[in-house]
């Protein structure tokens, strides 16, 4: 076991990072890769971007190694806790092993691989809560035109397409009024977001196209009509033609609805990532896939409706396969990883290093 790595590991996920949040971990991870070797410079943006020379290896040209510092909430004061090989939090927090573990296993990797191609690592900021940091990184910093993404949860698959995102925000006006003496003075913003939201399809709607309504909130007393109401929705899709359509048809069902109710509406929407996919029969997923048989994996590519910062990347050029790093039950307090998977992570880094150094 690589106890050096399962130490930072859980030293790592004790620095709070939650989303908008990253500064002190960001500068934690500089002075991490500087030690090892490397260049390390913080962007305008708030991304860390650093370099390292080749090491046994004739390549010339450099890779890309990602991952992102932030990690959703509730992700304060984390403590990790290992018992027979498995870490965990104490179970009122994340653990934040997506994105700590892919860090650690990364930096492991660069202290101990015996070849190395040159090396360009970009850890961004962000990424939970909709791909900011890799939108808004420095590309100028970056010359590596292939790379991997460590940010899948699975080992045995390989991510090589993500959907168009679009995330819609509503805000219904209404009008306040006593509840009890004159509701027929008051136009209700919360009834007017329900009927809304009520009439849009929702859930999964085919094999790779989903549309969700994730957070509502209105109203201050019991006793009022709410003259406000804010609902957050979102669409995405594998073919970015039906994600764009949904997108639209949502929006007009959601004016319709309120508009018709007497109410009034403002809908902002920003299309995230759009949908992109590398072939597989393609350089990246070649040499992860043999990578991943060094640890003892078969590994399939597959397609995920969640976005990854790979889809920025692909959209620049930059070509990005998203290997596993481990982690399971991401996004919930259950969260966990086992020590075993973070070994076999590990060999698979190593092992892309050592093929693309060759």
């Amino acid at each position: 076991m690589s106890e050096r790595m399962i130490k930072q590991f859980m030293e790592m996920v004790q620095i709070n990072s939650e989303s908008g949040n990253e500064a002190q971990f960001i500068e934690y991870l500089k002075g991490e890769f500087e030690k090892l070797g490397g260049t390390a410079t913080i962007d305008n943006y708030g991304n860390l971007v650093a370099k390292f020379p080749s090491k046994n290896s004739k390549a010339t040209g450099p890779i890309l190694l990602s991952c992102h510092a932030d990690t959703v909430k509730p992700g304060v004061d984390i403590e990790p806790v290992l018992k027979d090989g498995v870490i965990r939090s104490k179970g009122d927090t994340i653990l934040g092993a997506d994105d700590k573990a892919g860090i650690a296993e990364m930096l492991e990797a660069l202290r101990t691989a015996k070849v190395l191609p040159p090396v360009e690592v970009a850890i961004s900021r962000q990424e939970e809560v909709g791909l900011f940091g890799v939108k808004n990184m420095d590309y100028s910093l970056i010359t590596a035109t292939k790379g991997f993404l460590l940010d899948n949860d699975t080992l045995d698959t390989i991510v090589i397409g993500g959907p168009s995102y679009f995330a819609i925000d509503v805000t219904v006006t209404g009008k306040a009024a006593h509840a009890g003496m004159e509701p027929e003075k008051g136009i209700n913003a919360i009834h007017a977001a329900a009927k809304a939201i009520s009439a849009l399809k929702l859930g999964r709607l085919d094999h790779e196209t989903t549309a969700n309504v994730g957070v509502i909130n209105g109203g201050m007393i019991r006793n009022g009509v709410p003259d406000i109401c804010t609902f957050l929705a979102e669409c995405r899709s594998l073919n970015h033609d039906k994600a764009q359509e949904l997108a639209d048809s949502m929006i007009a069902t959601i004016r319709k609805q309120i508009l018709d109710f007497g109410a009034t509406v403002d809908v902002k929407v920003d299309n995230l990532c759009k949908a992109v996919d590398i072939p597989e029969d393609s350089e990246t997923v070649e040499v992860a896939k043999r990578a991943l048989k060094t640890a003892g994996i078969d590994a399939t590519t597959t397609f995920i409706t969640g976005f990854t910062d790979a889809s920025i990347y692909n959209n620049h050029g930059i070509e990005m396969a998203v290997v596993g790093i481990g982690a399971r039950e991401e996004h919930a307090t259950s969260e966990h990883i086992y020590v075993a998977d973070m070994e076999k992570a590990l060999t698979m880094i190593i092992e892309i290093l050592r093929i693309m150094g060759e």
